[in-house]
Parts: structure tokens; sequence; C-alpha cells
């Protein structure tokens, strides 16, 4: 009997699809990754030094007030926070890991170290990696209800064609690319030299593959941190990228508004019409905007709404974005169908913010089997 269980015939539908085309085990492969790369310090929030579990502040709201209280008040204010653990973090990282778990053989070419930091090689030493300077650092404060994120860039503020060419080179690019499944690379807002890279690899590096990559898959990040020029300039080059090469857009839902409002015009609070938006700004092959609640895909095809009950005590939060997205591209190398894609993006990262650790394919394969029980 099929599970009654779904809010809706489109989330139903899509979780039917990927259960049917979801391959027994992933296919593997080489697949590539640039061009940011962090260090994550994951923390928790006290109201004073040494705060006990139950004095921590555990909402956005929360914090948000004693923020606003300080303020109108005129006063500093001291919020003591605890590190709960470190890992590398930036789309490099999170994509690489979920696919080495995966057993695929992931390149980096990013920002981990010179030499390359220990964090990294311990992690990644069985993957190959081309370093393009010092990683940025992120302070990730976790709450019950999303987290709040402070951010140094490292060298991607400041990357360019001319250092990934000095540090890599195009024939080692070529080789690194030649045969690989997927590129992925993030993030516009932090690389403001991205639409350089792109023009470049489109132009220089793409020529010379004898089998170039199935898909390329970029993500945004906070488009606030650039210009609108610089953003208009980053747009206009991956829409020529996908002269040569499918393209993939993923976003979060706050992203994907300000896609909308900043390319489109758009005013409404709606992620289906702002997807659609972004979508015909964007002109690339596919959009994907994803929620707590919903994942939507856009592509001249179709559009559909994939449902996701929110986790109610997640575990870890920060990169859970990263997660969808290695989910939705994982899908869409193994051949699966726009709306099965995004099906497995939201199984993969509800297990990660679940569990806090890298899934195993095990545990996607169950998540996409049970899909229907998060609703109950």
């Amino acid at each position: 009997m099929t599970p009654t269980n779904y809010p809706d015939s489109q989330t139903r539908d899509a979780v039917v699809s990927c259960q049917k085309h979801l391959p027994s085990n992933p296919s593997g492969g080489d697949v590539v990754f640039g061009f940011d790369g962090y260090i994550d310090n994951v923390r928790q929030a006290g109201t004073n030094a040494g705060a006990s579990d139950n004095e921590r502040i555990t909402t956005l709201d929360e914090f948000g007030e004693e923020i606003v209280t300080s303020a109108a008040a005129g006063s500093s204010l001291s919020i003591s926070w605890e590190r709960c653990g470190q890992r590398t973090g930036g789309h490099v990282s999170h994509l690489s890991r979920v696919y080495q778990n995966l057993g695929f053989d992931p390149t980096i070419v990013g920002m981990c170290g010179d030499p390359v930091l220990d964090l990294f090689e311990q992690e990644f030493g069985e993957c190959t990696i081309h370093s393009l300077g010092d990683p940025g650092v992120t302070d990730a404060i976790e709450f019950d209800d999303g987290k709040f994120m402070l951010m140094d860039s490292g060298g991607a503020a400041t990357l360019d064609w001319e250092t990934l060419q000095s540090h890599v080179g195009i024939d080692t690019l070529v080789d690194e690319l030649d045969g690989a499944k997927l590129l992925g690379i993030g993030y516009w807002a932090m690389i403001p030299e991205l639409a350089t890279i792109l023009d470049q690899l489109r132009e220089t590096v793409f020529p010379k593959l004898t089998d170039p990559p199935q898909h390329v898959l970029l993500d945004p990040a906070n488009i606030r941190e650039i210009d609108r020029e610089m953003l208009e300039s980053i747009v206009a080059a991956t829409r020529r990228l996908r002269d040569v090469v499918e393209v993939t857009v993923s976003a979060n839902r706050y992203e994907t508004k300000e896609l909308a409002t900043v390319l489109g015009d758009q005013t409404g609070d709606d992620l289906e019409a702002d997807a659609r938006v972004a979508f015909d700004a964007l002109d690339v092959d596919r959009f994907v905007g994803h929620s707590a609640t919903e994942s939507v895909v856009v592509s001249d095809n179709d559009m559909t709404s994939v449902s996701v009950a929110p986790v109610e005590s997640p575990e870890l939060t920060t990169s859970a974005g990263d997660h969808f997205n290695a989910g939705v591209s994982l899908g869409l190398v193994e051949g699966l169908p726009e709306d099965a894609a995004v099906v497995l993006g939201n199984a993969l990262a509800r297990v990660f913010v679940q569990t806090g650790e890298t899934p195993s394919y095990d545990d996607i394969a169950e998540a996409v089997t049970t899909y229907d029980t998060q609703f109950e």
C-alpha cells in the first residue's frame, strides 16, 4: 500500500520517483570541488562565563533580544561561548567529505593552507589537494532554530585567475577535470573575482577536455556580501558557462529571496515564486531553492516543490545547506530525475542534521525509504 503520510501529491510523487531510481550503490568516480576552504568552529552561546546548560541561549530570538536590549541601553554586551567542535568547512570540505564517504574520489582545489594544514591533511589525506592559500575561519553559534556565523573569508577574498593559474596551472586543471562527473564551486559571495575565473575555465580549460564534467554546481551563499555590479558580472559569467556544461545553482531560502529581489525585483514571500524569478534571471539549466520546510527545483521542464518536516532536536545545523547540495548533486550525477534529486538532497541533509555526522549511503537510502514517516 502507498504510504499516506505525505502532505501533498508533489512530495509523494517525487519520493516515489527517488525510491524507484536510487541505485543500490553509488557509482563512484572523480569529482572536483573549489575554490573556498574554511576552518569551522562550532559553538554554543551562554548568558555568562561558565554558563550551565540551562543558562544557555537556545534560540536566535533570545540572542537577538540580548543584542537589542544592550543596544537600547547604550551598553556593551558580553556573551560567553563554548567551542563544541572544530572541523574543515566550506563548500570544498563539506561536499568532499560526503563524496569521499560514498566512495568517490574528490579533488580539492581550495584554501587549505600553505603548506596544507594538518586539519585538512588528517581528513582529506586520501584526496588530491591543490591548495590556493590560507583558509578562512567561521565561528558558527548553534541555536535550536538556526545559527549565527561570523566569518573571515581568508584567501578566497583575493582569489583571482592569475592566482589559480600560478598555484595549480592549466594543464593540472585539465587533468583533474577531464573525466570528472561533477565540478562544484562555492561561493559567489566569498570570491569577488569569480566571474573572471568562470570565464577563463570556459575559454581556456573546457576546450581542452575530452571528457568534461557532466554537471557544474554553483552555490551563491549570501550575495549581500558583494555589490550589485560584481553580482551581475558573476551571473553573466554563470550564464556563459552554461554554453559548455550543464549548470545548476542552489541557494537556501534567504539567498533565494535575495536573488529574486536583486535580480528580478520580486517582493513576495513564497519560495516557489522566488525560485521561479531566480531561475528566469539566471538562465541556467536548473535552480534549486531549499528551506527547513520545503525544497523547490525549477527548470525549463517543470517546477516541483518537495516538503520536508523540520528536525525537532537538531544535533548540528551548520553546513546543512552544503549537505543538501551534496545530495542534490549526487542525484544528478546518478541520473535521477530532478524532483528525485531534491528528495535525495532533503534526505541526506536531514540525516546530517539529526546526527551531526556524515551519513553513509545506507543511512541515506533508509531516509529515502522512510521519507513519509517524518510527517507523522
